[in-house]
């Protein structure tokens, strides 16, 4: 009766009725004592409350539990909020607290403890997958708080140095949206205090980053320090106003603005510097690799599961990188005879790095390329999808201050409302080592039918829990965005030997990952071996690469996903191939694998291999 009283009211907590058998009433109304006669009170108690006593199922209860913790999730991470496109927290920071940490741990395990009340049996077959799904991210998150990662929140790509890119992804319309970020810059001090707090405790117990890559932070905090407040990163929002905000206001606004940085936000990074300077940077590991960590290995085995969703060890993920880094040199040694080259594998890769045809001379002229190549892909898509998102992409350069620091490109999704595109951002910075021949490659990666097609679709899902359509299995994410490589050919693409080159050097990079990452985590090679390794096997320039080594050092496990994740939908298509001969098209196939947002790479083989067994007997 607590239950069936708990969800009509949509009460967190069981509502408990005590009956005083002594007095013999509740206070209101004669105790009853047959089951028929506590059902009718029951009923006359909702009644009085205006609230059903309609029989709730478990999906409902289950869907329930993922509405609140969704929305649980979206108050304790402020800036994924943001990120989504949710205005309700824009005024604040996330609480990065140890206190609030381990409050955060033990709701998880009070939410898995909840979650094992629900039967499978009790369920319909799609919300079987849901538990199944959100129990599993659930048991990852406690699983990987034994090992407090989270004592490493920033690398050189990302962190709180950088967190000025915020405002970039955030609509300002409304004095209220100004308001917010300015709360934001006014408690700014509170969340760096929280950080170095977290870093402090990092070099106390050693869960920190190797020095090599922390040295390039120290340029990024320094452009957080300025003496115009004007200047500041954070002041960008507030250097043009919609027309709807009277001028009176904008001036108010900008004051408050130049105020809050110079009083509260460039302190805040003065502080940082220092204390990154004089006690994170000296405390940083001295060579490369998560095996410096205290039960670095289970760490690390830890991530390489976690980020591949399979039960594979790092020896194994090893041996498969060695395999396919031989597999695919042979393709490579065939497109080289194809264009003629008289050289050496090394040579050909020398002449790729150093002919100045492969690349362009001005930023303007590089941006212009990859436009082009996404106006040349776009229109050839229903060629192998049935169902294209409604959500647009545009392509932005990568911001410059982060430039020198991060990778050739990345994909940034689109709002959750739909209300911000998603965003293709490309690297120009030093377009003499960005060679052409790879645009085409990295474009159906990073926009279509790469990321940007397989986030949008998953985000415009109807009809399945919010969690879902928000769900990001890296293996399954990248290993799509990775197949997406492959399909250039059918797409008009490739047409140029040397872009297909392009493409075999980029699914040769997600091969060498496999091999460098476990290398430097697992086997304890130095940061020199895995550049030197890379060199040898792909065309990417020495910039490229060495900024490659380095997120694979910040970013331990994160990289093997990729070729996994490839491996996996390239052999569901060919055994999808073999079994429906005739009957496999490839635009259904695609739909299969897309349709049901990111998940677990053995999630994904049940689908296929469902989807299979209804072709099968189709008429």
């Amino acid at each position: 009766m607590a239950a069936l009283l708990q969800a009509a009211t949509g009460s967190e907590r069981p509502i408990l009725l005590r009956y005083d058998t002594k007095l013999g009433h509740t206070g209101a109304r004669p105790v009853s004592h047959t089951i028929d006669d506590v059902t009718n009170e029951l009923s006359f108690l909702c009644q009085e409350l205006g609230v059903s006593t309609r029989e709730v199922s478990s999906g409902e209860r289950l869907h329930s539990v993922f509405d609140r913790e969704w929305q649980y999730q979206l108050r304790e991470n402020p800036t994924y909020a943001t990120y989504l496109g949710d205005k309700r927290y824009n005024h604040i920071w996330p609480d990065i607290s140890q206190s609030a940490i381990d409050r955060r741990l033990q709701h998880a395990r009070d939410l898995l403890h909840e979650l094992s009340g629900f039967r499978p049996e009790d369920l319909n077959p799609a919300d079987r997958l849901n538990l199944k799904l959100f129990r599993k991210q659930v048991e990852l998150d406690i699983e990987e708080s034994a090992f407090r990662w989270y004592l490493v929140p920033l690398t050189q790509r990302d962190g709180i140095q950088d967190e000025s890119t915020l405002a970039d992804i955030l609509s300002f319309e409304t004095v209220k949206d100004y308001e917010d970020w300015l709360a934001r810059l006014n408690s700014f001090p509170q969340y760096m205090s929280q950080t170095i707090a977290l870093m402090r405790e990092g070099i106390k117990t050693r869960i920190i980053q190797p020095r090599i890559v922390m040295e390039r932070v120290p340029a990024q905090i320094k452009q957080q320090i300025v003496e115009n407040p004007e200047q500041s990163l954070y002041f960008k929002p507030f250097r043009r106003f919609p027309d709807s905000i009277p001028a009176a206001e904008q001036s108010r606004l900008r004051e408050a603005a130049k105020h809050a940085i110079a009083s509260q936000l460039v302190p805040a990074y003065r502080e940082f510097q220092t204390f990154f300077n004089a006690e994170y940077l000296p405390g940083c590991h001295p060579q490369v690799g998560v095996w410096q960590v205290p039960n670095g290995d289970k760490l690390y085995a830890f991530r390489a599961q976690q980020f591949t969703t399979t039960n594979l060890t790092p020896q194994e993920i090893h041996d498969i990188g060695l395999k396919e880094v031989a597999r695919i040199h042979a393709e490579m040694e065939t497109i080289i005879k194809q264009v003629g080259f008289k050289g050496t594998f090394a040579e050909f890769l020398t002449h790729l790095r150093t002919e100045k045809k492969f690349y362009c001379t001005t930023e303007a002229e590089l941006f212009a390329e990859y436009q082009a190549v996404c106006k040349r892909i776009d229109p050839q898509l229903g060629k192998l999808f049935r169902h294209l998102p409604k959500t647009p992409y545009d392509i932005r350069a990568i911001p410059a201050h982060m430039a020198p620091d991060t990778t050739t490109a990345y994909y940034r999704p689109p709002a959750a409302d739909g209300t911000r595109p998603g965003t293709y951002f490309v690297n120009l910075y030093k377009p003499e080592v960005r060679p052409k021949y790879e645009m085409e490659a990295l474009s159906l990666h990073e926009a279509v039918p790469g990321h940007h097609l397989q986030i949008s679709i998953a985000t415009e899902l109807q009809g399945v829990p919010t969690f879902r359509r928000f769900a990001s299995f890296t293996s399954y994410v990248e290993g799509w965005a990775l197949y997406s490589e492959g399909l250039g050919g059918d797409l008009g693409l490739y047409q140029d030997p040397y872009s297909k080159f392009g493409q075999l050097t980029y699914e040769m990079w997600r091969a060498v990952r496999l091999v460098v990452d476990t290398g430097m985590h697992q086997f304890q090679w130095d940061r020199q071996r895995a550049i030197d390794y890379f060199l040898l096997h792909t065309a990417k320039t020495e910039h490229d690469i060495t900024n490659e080594i380095d997120r694979y050092i910040a970013w331990p496990g994160q990289a093997l996903a990729y070729k996994i994740g490839q491996l996996k939908i390239s052999a569901l298509r060919t055994r999808a191939e073999q079994e429906l001969g005739a009957k496999f098209d490839v635009r259904e196939f695609h739909h299969a694998i897309l349709n049901q947002g990111a998940v677990p790479l053995v999630v994904l083989e049940e689908i296929v291999n469902d989807w299979i067994a209804s072709e099968k007997i189709r008429p």
